[in-house]
């Protein structure tokens, strides 16, 4: 009879084990099991983690067997499978014991047979089923996947696979991330204590959950160091001084968007999964604007298709069997430009001037006013419609979308905007002498948090090496958890006198000197006159050089007029501005919108001989098994010719010596050979600096989240008070720190029979620092 039962169950074993019953993984699966591996973003120094892509529960990177403490491998078969090493996937002892004890005597507490292995096939193939003849089958098919588990990898492996696949909880999935997120610690620096606990969760996660049931989880740790004591594996002594210590978690949360460089992290994530673009069809907008808008965005992502490899890269570069990569699963090893210390050091000067000066200062500029941090200005009021953009921005929250969809009527979801409540805003926090983003919690209304939210300026810095396009710090905005809309890539905004430099590289190839000579008064081109403030030198000839060293924006529309606006446009798009632009007299003074990274490219041409750069913000590409799947090469273009290259340089140059960027000598005190200029827009809505060695080209927008948020007056609003001081701070943290390639001694190369114009290629024209103008454009 017994061997009839004998023969009946390995007769249904066998039938499970070639797939005849249930379902039996194919061969090829078990050879490889499919992956699901959190993409991996790194740091230029080829090591650092700046963050990870995966999708829900998904947050797992691969750790090799060799770099896990022994610690946790000696908890792990303690507790879970003593006799590990010496079964072929089913522990007959184990079975045999859990059969009689559980089934036989009724001991639940007995403990099951499953080995790791059985465990592995568990994780790996088994789905939670309401069939009851399904769950029937559940468990010896896991025995004898276990079984060929056994037959395709080595116990190391079988381990490896394990520990790489548990969900920890938390986003931790995988034993290298649940090191770091219990412990911020890799596998390998895993104490005896640390090990246990996280073998300990391995019976029930969310029952030993370290953070909900702290003294739960330290009982279950206690019973892992016993079994490690019976196994051999930890003496009585050292194990009962383990027992009274506390859990010692140092818990860092992980979210796909935390981690080091956020904005530049999202900006990777969205090139990556971009589609070709398509062209807008005119009928599909309300208005000739807007379809002007659509083009011009259409325009800039299709020359990124056709230029940039790393837009659309998923559609662009299939895998060898056709289908496509996925960043949230396929574990790709992204390494990026970042230096980690150079965005430290952009992150420091971007909160240093807007957390201790600017910010401060914009909230007692505005503080009781009706309208918040919206001008007071009666002509821009007029124009605007404040309390029309207010009433917007109310629409675009979340609270009015929920309450909108429950029926209630627009007047009294207003009246909930009026209603105090509890919440958390943004604010900037001091301590140790520094400032950094934070949160403060208040009692507001949602419609004052609205104003309060839109009173935090914004801001965009990138900065490159001009020589191979390698971005090395990227801050997108003031905090990513707050303000998540990137105003490096994404933002456009007037440019303001950063744009005179392309106008005068136009006028340098035309035959004209820094010591071409114009007539320093006010122009008037049919009915747009140009403003200019100061009275230095009205009714003089005055050159080249002067004129944009003082941004002078007369002679700059006299340039214009007489080189042709078209013309203008035409070389801005050889500088790499791709959107919109209007070709017209007023261009000159920066009236087109451009992002901040494609104003950093354009700059590289005047610090590279007239050669432009396209931003690199990945220098390579692995699979999760470490092939190389994508390598960059930088994309060059000539701007202009080195004779004008040469000239505009010497301008540029003297804007920092004695110009509207004069205060990176003085008040900065960095004396490093540099070309730069300032831009400020009317009624300084948008404030920049652009500044570049022979090493760096960095660029610094400041303003407020609508072209109507701005200081009132120029004292902080212009763009040498409100952006050139990021810049100033983050030059002095990269020359002071000796472990950065850069030095101050670093010069710009002319030849040696240059000469600008007679002679007089660096004259100074002045030793005090100038105030630069708002430029009047519309004016």
């Amino acid at each position: 009879m017994f061997l009839g039962l004998g023969t009946v169950i390995a007769l249904f074993l066998l039938l499970i084990y070639n797939g005849v019953i249930g379902y039996m993984p194919p061969i090829e699966e078990l050879e490889d099991p499919h992956d699901k591996l959190a993409s991996v973003v790194i740091a230029s120094d080829g090591t650092t983690e700046l963050g990870r892509y995966f999708a829900g529960a998904g947050n797992r990177v691969n750790s090799d067997y060799k770099t896990v403490s022994p610690h946790v491998i000696d908890a792990l078969i303690a507790t879970e499978d003593e006799r590990f090493f010496d079964h072929s996937g089913i522990d007959f002892i184990a079975l045999g014991r859990a059969g009689v004890k559980t089934l036989m005597l009724g001991d639940k507490s007995s403990g099951g047979g499953s080995t790791i292995t059985q465990q592995l096939a568990k994780q790996l193939y088994s789905r939670p089923s309401s069939n009851m003849l399904k769950r029937a089958l559940q468990k010896p098919i896991e025995w004898m996947i276990a079984i060929k588990l056994e037959r395709f990898y080595t116990k190391q492996e079988i381990i490896n696979m394990y520990l790489n696949r548990f969900d920890f909880l938390n986003n931790a999935v995988g034993i290298k991330t649940a090191a770091n997120v219990y412990f911020n610690k890799e596998p390998a620096d895993l104490n005896v204590q640390e090990s246990a606990m996280l073998v300990g969760m391995l019976k029930n996660p969310s029952y030993f959950n370290p953070l909900r049931h702290p003294e739960r989880t330290k009982e279950r740790r206690n019973v892992v160091l016993e079994q490690m004591v019976k196994a051999g594996k930890l003496p009585r002594d050292e194990a009962e001084a383990y027992k009274q210590l506390p859990l010692g978690l140092d818990y860092h949360r992980v979210d796909h968007r935390d981690g080091g460089v956020p904005y530049l992290r999202e900006e990777i994530r969205m090139l990556m999964s971009a589609k070709k673009p398509v062209r807008p069809s005119r009928d599909k907008y309300k208005s000739n604007l807007a379809y002007i808008l659509a083009m011009g965005q259409y325009n800039t992502d299709s020359t990124q298709w056709e230029e940039n490899p790393l837009y659309g890269w998923i559609l662009k570069n299939p895998k060898p069997d056709g289908s496509l990569y996925n960043i949230y699963t396929d574990g790709l090893k992204i390494y990026t430009t970042i230096d980690i210390k150079m965005q430290q050091y952009a992150e420091e000067a971007v909160y240093e001037h807007l957390g201790g000066t600017l910010q401060p200062a914009f909230f007692k500029e505005k503080q009781g006013q009706v309208t918040g941090p919206y001008t007071t200005n009666s002509d821009e009021l007029s124009r605007s419609g404040v309390m029309n953009l207010i009433k917007n921005a109310m629409k675009q929250t979340e609270r009015w979308r929920v309450q909108k969809n429950a029926g209630i009527s627009e007047a009294e979801i207003e009246k909930t905007f009026h209603k105090p409540y509890e919440m958390d805003i943004f604010t900037y926090v001091k301590e140790n002498g520094k400032y950094h983003p934070g949160s403060k919690s208040v009692t507001m209304t949602p419609y004052d948090s609205l104003l309060y939210m839109k009173s935090i300026l914004r801001t965009g810095m990138m900065s490159m090496d001009p020589t191979n396009g390698y971005v090395k710090a990227y801050v997108g905005g003031p905090d990513f958890n707050y303000f998540q809309y990137d105003m490096v890539s994404r933002g456009r905004r007037q440019i303001g006198s950063t744009a005179k430099p392309f106008l005068y590289t136009l006028a340098m190839e035309q035959d004209y000197t820094p010591c071409s000579q114009f007539l320093n008064t006010q122009p008037t081109f049919g009915n747009w006159s140009p403003r200019n403030s100061g009275s230095a030198r009205i009714g003089d000839m005055v050159d080249l050089r002067w004129a944009l060293t003082n941004s002078n924006n007369w002679i700059s529309a006299r340039l214009v007029y007489e080189l042709g606006a078209k013309n203008l446009a035409n070389k801005m798009r050889m500088f790499g501005v791709t959107g919109h632009i209007d070709a017209t007299l007023p261009l000159a003074l920066g009236t087109v919108d451009v992002p901040v990274k494609e104003m950093v490219a354009a700059y590289t041409a005047f610090a590279n001989k007239g050669m432009r750069v396209d931003p690199v913000f990945v220098t390579r590409i692995e699979d999760n098994q470490g092939n190389l799947i994508y390598s960059t090469t930088p994309h060059r273009s000539e701007v202009t010719s080195e004779d004008a290259y040469y000239k505009i340089l010497s301008i540029l140059l003297n804007v920092v010596d004695s110009g509207t960027a004069a205060s990176l000598r003085g008040r900065y005190g960095i004396s490093a050979q540099m070309g730069g200029k300032t831009g400020t827009t009317n009624s300084n809505s948008d404030s920049w600096f652009m500044g570049f060695t022979p090493e760096l080209v960095t660029g610094v927008w400041v303003g407020g989240e609508e072209r109507y948020i701005h200081f009132n007056t120029m004292a902080l609003g212009q763009g040498a008070r409100a952006a050139l001081p990021i810049y100033g701070f983050y030059m002095k943290k990269i020359y002071a720190d000796k472990k950065l390639p850069y030095s101050q001694d670093t010069k710009f190369t002319f030849p040696a029979d240059f000469n600008a114009c007679s002679g007089e290629m660096f004259t100074s024209s002045g030793e005090s620092e100038v105030e630069e103008v708002s430029e009047g454009i519309f004016d």
